[in-house]
């Protein structure tokens, strides 16, 4: 079923192509990503993944719009994207050793439909040491990257383990999407 993707994110896109999902139209969400007061990291990945949604279907309202957010987690303490050196530094310095939480809010928004599913992925980094943290930081593939790290590049080297979905912390749960957009059809059939 056709769709339109409100993310210009490289990662979700190539997801997308590689689960033959292509989007015929994406759209980047302009949305406010500020975090409430003791909103919690599931509920913060969902609203945004809604809000972008909403986003793009009130300029689109006739076409079934996709949109995702990915927010990574350790404990309460939730670890934005960042296009700061420093930040990224007390970020790395503070995963590692330890295992943090990456959750994906991923909504549907269409005629006749809203839907928000979320997925949680447990992901465990090695012990770094401040020549390894220096040396990724050189790379500045940690920039725009929700918790100063992409699992898919460079950074994969410091993963000790992962429970749960790797695509998740790539961007989009392909599962999870695959079963939100399979339920299209059958909508698009009981409104004909």
């Amino acid at each position: 079923m056709p769709f339109i993707l409100a993310s210009s994110s490289p990662q979700r896109i190539k997801l997308l192509h590689q689960v033959k999902r292509k989007p015929f139209k994406i759209v980047n969400p302009n949305i406010d990503e500020t975090i409430f007061p003791n909103e919690g990291p599931k509920d913060l990945c969902c609203r945004l993944a809604l809000l972008k949604a909403k986003d793009i279907h009130s300029k689109y309202s006739k076409d079934f719009i996709l949109a995702a957010d990915t927010v990574v987690s350790s404990g309460k303490r939730v670890l934005e994207k960042t296009n700061c050196k420093n930040q990224a530094q007390v970020f790395l310095n503070f995963l590692s050793g330890k295992r943090h939480r990456v959750y994906g809010g991923i909504a549907l928004v269409g005629p006749n439909i809203v839907r928000v599913r979320s997925v949680t992925t447990q992901v465990s980094f090695k012990r770094l040491s401040k020549e390894e943290i220096r040396r990724y930081l050189d790379t500045e593939e940690w920039k725009n990257k929700a918790g100063a790290y992409a699992i898919q590049g460079l950074a994969s080297k410091f993963i000790k383990r992962i429970n749960g979905s790797y695509t998740n912390v790539v961007g989009l749960c392909v599962y999870t999407v695959e079963s939100v957009l399979g339920g299209i059809k059958e909508i698009k059939n009981v409104d004909n």
